[in-house]
């Protein structure tokens, strides 16, 4: 097992990163504040893993009342209903303030326990318990929560940082191929914005990280978690370098919705989102052309899109893509290379080039 800290003073907090450490409740124990505990999971993910989260709740040293809400499962239901619906729990059950919340999930379930738990009583405890690889890899560190609000990805949210992240990574066994490769994505974005030596290492096992083999997955989360920790203690609230963990997003966020929320994955609009951006930054003249050709080619080892679906209009994505939360006075930025493990904000990108880099993007 790695563990590493999230370094934010007073509210720093703990990523345990191992293989097989979700029915550990030594890791949990800490974590918990009150006697009242709610699991919040989804329709897919409880039956899976639950029992050993129950295991490690039995095995604390104190009794504590545990309940379970279930969620739906997927994008499309990443909404104020739902998350009503996480608030009616803890209502129904008068949980106090010194409760903690369990997100056992992915990144749906950990943005919307995370925001329940931002709001419950003006703010509770929760825990970070993710199951997918982007979740482990990217939204479970760092205290990002929210919902989607219409076609706005993520734009009702709030900053609440967790207790504590349990990152076991013998749940990424049961994800689907499509779901891990995605993840992948978030893993790449790490050496492109700031970790050359990891994007070399990730080049040179494609094979392994494919093939999921337990010391890779380990190297790969806990080299990404390090990377997003750093990020986060010297930008919490992205009023400056947090902001290039988003590289590729401003087009992913607007790829998904205008395919619809569920239609294409996180981690896929992502992929693709990083090549525009590299293309966008390559006629720019701040990278080469090799490394666009480098960058795009290790997303398709890993067998992710890296082209527009065909019929999305270039003039549609745009008017999305000004919904970002990093638009600043009217002027959207994005997040461009100056080098394979270097990035910075631009606010200078004309319309025009956008647009043609978008039309020239467009698949089969």
């Amino acid at each position: 097992m790695q563990s590493l800290s999230v370094d934010l003073g007073k509210r720093s907090y703990p990523i345990h990163i191992g293989s097989g450490i979700l029915g550990d409740g030594t890791l949990l124990e800490p974590m918990l504040g009150g006697r009242q505990v709610l699991v919040v999971s989804n329709e897919s993910v409880a039956p899976l893993y639950l029992p050993t989260l129950d295991k490690a709740l039995a095995g604390c040293d104190r009794a504590r009342q545990v309940e379970t809400h279930l969620l739906p499962d997927g994008e499309q239901h990443k909404t104020f209903a739902n998350l009503e619906g996480i608030f009616d729990r803890l209502v129904e059950l008068r949980f106090s303030r010194d409760c903690t919340l369990l997100a056992l999930g992915g990144g749906v379930v950990g943005d919307m326990a995370g925001f329940a738990a931002a709001c419950y009583q003006r703010g509770v405890s929760y825990v970070q318990i993710p199951t997918t690889l982007l979740a482990q890899v990217d939204s479970s560190v760092g205290g990002k929560t929210a919902v989607n609000h219409g076609p706005a990805k993520n734009m009702i949210g709030a900053f609440h940082q967790p207790v504590g992240v349990i990152v076991d990574t013998d749940t990424l066994t049961t994800l689907p191929d499509r779901e891990y490769r995605a993840g992948l994505a978030e893993v790449i974005k790490y050496g492109l914005i700031r970790d050359p030596a990891f994007f070399s290492w990730i080049e040179n096992n494609v094979n392994a990280l494919a093939g999921r083999q337990a010391e890779a997955l380990v190297h790969a989360v806990a080299t990404s978690c390090r990377n997003k920790a750093e990020v986060v203690a010297a930008d919490e609230r992205e009023t400056g370098g947090r902001a290039l963990l988003n590289l590729g997003h401003t087009f992913g966020h607007a790829i998904e919705s205008a395919l619809g929320y569920g239609s294409w994955l996180h981690g896929e609009a992502v992929a693709t989102g990083c090549v525009l951006a590299a293309e966008v930054s390559c006629r720019l003249g701040r990278i080469n052309r090799a490394d666009v050709e480098r960058m795009t080619t290790l997303f398709e080892r890993m067998n992710l899109p890296v082209r527009l679906p065909s019929g999305l209009q270039p003039a549609r994505l745009l008017e999305l893509m000004r919904l970002d939360k990093k638009v600043l006075d009217g002027r959207l930025r994005l997040v461009l290379l100056d080098d394979i493990g270097h990035a910075s904000l631009a606010s200078d990108v004309e319309p025009e080039l956008l647009e043609s880099v978008l039309a020239g993007a467009a698949g089969p």
